[in-house]
């Protein structure tokens, strides 16, 4: 506890757990923390509010394990803030824990945040179900009376406890299935990663495209980015199978993507209020429709009368000259 009196000003403890304040410059980021901390429009608020109140809640850190200082298990956003606004200490608590509840307790305390990106909750997910699992093989999982076949593991005591990763499920609020469809994210190149962070790419996609190599991933990229389109689920699950059977390549990604699909097709929006007044007030919406593509119909029909006399002319036309 040397190390830590010479680095910090302690008010107390209480619970085992010791309280003062550290200098920025001695704290560090967690080893692989999945959540990313960006300078935007939230942390600017934060630190404009720390500026003005301090900061209100404490940073959870540890003992760095990998040398000098503190790792941060929690309020990395807030020692960003800090930084930011030229504060150079920071309350903290400081907790003893090892690997693996210190992963749990700061996957934890990140997942309340309101925004998260899917890259951030495939590895989130997974550090906390790895870590899980190591709790796992000390025996220090929790007990439950309750589940199905599929949720239950017995201990040789005849215990009853629940799988680390329905476990997981239920403390997140998402199915099991879902959790690892999550964690197939880690399988995407970064490039594909951030175009499915960025909702260039829908999740469910992202997960098929999971599955290709990752050199098939980068050409893939190449294509994509050529061709300034981005597969549909279909096509994605058929990339997919290709790639199981050894049969995806380039060639294959062109000609997949050349497909049209129905979100590719040329659309022409027309805002409601812009031909309100032309339509009675008790027209529905598929009533507007239908009546506008009637009335471009019969406008269509006029205009070929009355351009098919000058067509056969021409035609006359140019059968004389031969």
């Amino acid at each position: 506890m040397e190390r830590a009196n010479e680095m910090c000003s302690f008010g107390k403890v209480e619970y085992g757990l010791q309280t003062g304040t550290v200098k920025i410059s001695e704290l560090h980021e967690f080893k692989g923390h999945p959540f990313k901390v960006e300078n935007d429009i939230q942390l600017f608020e934060l630190m404009r509010s720390i500026e003005d109140k301090g900061v209100l809640v404490p940073l959870i850190v540890r003992s760095n394990p990998y040398g000098e200082g503190y790792e941060i298990i929690a309020g990395h956003r807030r020692k960003a803030a800090c930084a930011w606004a030229g504060i150079e200490e920071v309350p903290v608590i400081i907790r003893e824990l090892d690997d693996a509840d210190a992963v749990i307790a700061m996957i934890d305390s990140n997942l309340q945040r309101e925004h998260i990106k899917p890259s951030e909750k495939a590895y989130a997910y997974k550090m906390k179900l790895e870590a899980m699992k190591s709790q796992g093989k000390r025996n220090d999982l929790f007990v439950s009376q309750v589940g199905t076949k599929l949720e239950k593991e017995q201990t040789k005591e005849g215990k009853t406890i629940l799988r680390a990763d329905e476990r997981l499920a239920k403390e997140v609020g998402e199915s099991r299935n879902q959790i690892a469809r999550y964690i197939r994210l880690t399988n995407l190149v970064p490039k594909i990663l951030d175009m499915v962070d960025e909702g260039k790419i829908a999740f469910t996609i992202g997960v098929e495209l999971s599955y290709l190599t990752e050199e098939e991933q980068y050409e893939l990229h190449a294509v994509m980015d050529l061709e300034q389109c981005t597969p549909s689920l279909s096509q994605a699950n058929r990339m997919k199978r290709m790639s199981q059977a050894g049969t995806l390549d380039m060639d294959e990604m062109y000609s997949i993507l050349e497909q049209e699909k129905p979100n590719q097709r040329e659309q022409i929006k027309i805002r409601a209020d812009t031909l309100a007044d032309y339509f009675p007030k008790d027209f529905t919406p598929k009533q507007k429709v239908e009546l506008i593509e009637s009335l471009v119909k019969e406008w269509h029909e006029k205009q070929m009368v009355q351009t098919k006399p000058s067509v056969q002319q021409k035609l006359k036309k140019k059968s004389m000259e031969r």
